[in-house]
């Protein structure tokens, strides 16, 4: 385990029991990989199946007080005034220059309560920083875990012990048991796929991760880690700080810092929102994209990785920052920064890779369920 984790994982003993070294994500002990199970099976069993993961890295903080509504409008870029208590959003939260800071996603639990999950950006500290002098409390909850069980067989689970689940919408959450357990279960997740976020108190964890998965087994659900979520995400078209962004991909003589119009991640503002931090700057940056979020549909079935260059005309016109391949569909697939001209569906690329040279075009993300017709289904 790395000597960097100082949040410890309730369910390490299961992890490691599987094959996993626990390695750090977020100051988190997290199952990257496990030994015994292939990556392969683990993509397979969440578009086809289902899959229980353990996510609690995400760092969970309650936003609690009178002025809760005020600091997240300041915040973030959606109009919170429209979450109403039971439902949640996803946002982006911007520096003061309107580049991307971090993302998060806002769950309303009461009028004047909020809980903030968000990951590996420095969405903590702002909000720390947005609530010096108002009336409001920021709690850092490492108490609360988050179990992820996502495939279409999730709703089929979880409909033998949670009254309500399959009513529940899109990006909704219900408070209620399982198992004889309180918890939070949200319908969100990380994979493009109908799944449920589990929020659950660390010494109910074990219990909640053993039953699911004995109980399971026969419908084929199975546990997954946590890289599984890379292959999951470049079909889906949703992206991970730091790494598809340029804290690792830096500009020659430019500090860090994308805008939400290269990143593709601009659906995030709020229709007409103004005032929230870094917004003048980032309307001020439409139009100015330096690079653009785009797919890459490779001839080959080898798996491409970050860093790989993508070239055509004899000029770089890229890079990927994930790839993935599928047995499901046959494509190795990738998410890439690359050129604003060459971001064009069936632009001709070659990739150049230490491992992977061949041909490939560029692609529209999304590679899985573009209507996003899965998530949202009743």
């Amino acid at each position: 385990m790395s000597v960097m984790s100082w949040r410890r994982s309730p369910i390490a003993a299961r992890h490691r029991a599987l094959g996993s070294d626990l390695e750090d994500w977020n100051g988190m002990e997290t199952a990257w990989t496990y030994s015994t199970s292939d990556l392969a099976d683990e993509h397979e069993a969440i578009r086809t199946k289902a899959a229980l993961m353990d996510v609690s890295g995400l760092k969970k903080v309650h936003v609690v007080g009178e002025h809760s509504h005020h600091i997240l409008q300041l915040l973030t870029t959606r109009d919170v005034r429209k979450i109403y208590p039971g439902k949640s959003s996803y946002a982006a939260m911007l520096t003061d220059a309107g580049k991307f800071a971090d993302d998060c996603i806002l769950y309303r639990t009461g009028p004047n309560a909020w809980m903030v999950v968000h990951g590996s950006g420095a969405g903590y500290e702002e909000l720390n920083r947005a609530a010096s002098g108002k009336n409001v409390s920021i709690l850092f909850d490492d108490d609360l875990q988050d179990l992820s069980l996502q495939g279409p067989l999730a709703v089929e689970y979880l409909s033998k012990h949670v009254p309500g689940i399959r009513d529940l919408p899109y990006f909704h959450q219900m408070q209620t048991t399982l198992f004889g357990k309180h918890v939070m279960i949200s319908r969100t997740g990380y994979t493009g796929e109908r799944g449920y976020e589990i929020f659950c108190r660390r010494e109910d964890a074990l219990e909640i991760w053993d039953t699911i998965l004995g109980e399971g087994k026969e419908m084929g659900i199975i546990p997954a880690s946590f890289t599984c979520l890379d292959w999951l995400r470049v079909e889906s078209y949703l992206l991970f700080y730091p790494y598809d962004n340029s804290q690792m991909f830096p500009f020659e003589n430019e500090g860090p810092g994308d805008t939400l119009w290269e990143l593709g991640l601009d659906f995030t503002v709020s229709p007409g929102k103004t005032g929230f931090r870094g917004a003048e700057e980032h309307y001020r940056l439409k139009g100015k994209e330096r690079f653009k979020i785009f797919g890459v549909l490779a001839d080959t079935d080898q798996i491409t990785e970050a860093g790989d260059e993508l070239w055509s005309n004899g000029k770089k016109v890229g890079v990927i920052t994930c790839g993935m391949y599928s047995r499901l569909t046959n494509r190795s697939m990738a998410i890439a920064r690359m050129d604003v001209d060459a971001a064009v569906q069936g632009t001709p690329l070659e990739v150049r890779g230490a491992n992977v040279k061949c041909s490939a075009i560029a692609h529209t993300i999304t590679f899985d369920d573009p209507k996003k017709e899965k998530r949202n289904a009743k």
